[in-house]
């Protein structure tokens, strides 16, 4: 069991300064925020309450086991990772001891980092397979670069326990659309959409995306079959390119307004935890592949089911919790 010991000094009664001291053991991090801030003490320590990072190791295993795991969900049932990460994160980052006002905003903004390298390697796939317009994409992109802006800008003024609720209603939804919605698809378009019908659908996407941490697959590729009347791959081609540029955009917006918050978790920079980006970016990637290829031997559209399921227990717990 990992102990930690901290040491700072709190003023006694007669106003001389006496040693106090705080011991966290694995078992009781959860409690660790109750505890009084102190200084680390001289020496090498696991834990500094003064900025509430209680790295461990354990947690350090759990967040690599977690980031593995959403990327092998991510590649079997082929739906973004940030609905599979933004709930990890709201359940690990309270439990590494963030600070409350930046725990919500600091998922978010972290999801979106590692959606980043996620959707640009899934982008540079579909091109190879010929289902990436370039043409399109530029536009698209134009949009989403600026919708994610004003979607990180919006989550930026809006309180983490309301952030955390829409989440979770969000997180319902998906699971309702996967489950029962099977739209009569339009004829697909012999020409290029118009390009302000391109710009749109891209604002749109992006705002969603940034607004709530998540790649924004799930609105974007309805929109582009839907409205754009786009075939399927050249839709989830788009998607996935759109995606990494509004992801981007979003990214440095929760940077930028987290640098102005005054609180900020370990690690972090605005509301982008480099540290837990850093280690769950790569296990990603490799674990969609696995998941990927792993999808091509079993039935999607119950895993899908499954899938859908599991969201909508989710987000019903973050939704009432």
């Amino acid at each position: 069991m990992l102990h930690a010991e901290t040491a700072c000094s709190a003023s006694s009664p007669s106003g001389k300064a006496e040693l106090c001291k705080s011991s966290i053991t694995s078992s009781n991090l959860v409690e660790a925020s109750s505890y009084p801030k102190c200084q680390p003490s001289k020496g090498w320590h696991f834990f500094y309450l003064d900025t509430m990072a209680l790295l461990t190791l354990p947690i350090i295993l759990l967040t690599l086991f977690l980031g593995a795991f959403a990327g092998f969900l991510a590649g079997l049932l082929g739906i973004g990772g940030g609905v599979i990460l933004v709930p990890l994160f709201l359940w690990l980052f309270p439990l590494a001891g963030f600070p409350d006002p930046v725990i919500v905003h600091t998922a978010f903004g972290t999801s979106l980092a590692i959606i980043i390298p996620t959707s640009f390697s899934s982008t540079l796939g579909h091109r190879k397979r010929g289902n990436v317009d370039w043409h399109m994409v530029s536009y698209l992109a134009l949009g989403g670069m600026i919708g994610a802006l004003l979607g990180s800008s919006a989550a930026a003024v809006i309180p983490g326990g309301y952030l955390k609720a829409l989440f979770g209603a969000l997180q319902i939804l998906i699971a309702l659309k996967l489950l029962f919605f099977h739209p009569h698809l339009p004829p697909e378009r012999p020409d290029q959409p118009p390009k302000g019908q391109l710009l749109v659908v891209g604002l749109v996407g992006g705002f969603f995306s940034a607004f709530f941490g998540i790649g924004g697959g799930v609105v974007a590729v309805p929109l582009m079959l839907i409205v754009l009347q786009l075939p399927i791959h050249l839709a989830v081609g788009n998607s996935s390119a759109l995606i990494v540029c509004s992801s981007f955009a979003a990214t440095i917006g929760y940077v930028l307004h987290g640098l102005q918050a005054p609180q900020q978790a370990e690690f972090s920079f605005g509301y982008v935890n480099v540290l837990v980006a850093t280690i769950v970016a790569p296990l990603s990637l490799l674990s969609a592949r696995l998941g990927v290829k792993l999808a091509s031997r079993t039935s999607q559209d119950q895993l899908v089911k499954a899938f859908a399921v599991l969201l909508a227990l989710v987000g019903g717990k973050i939704l009432f919790s």
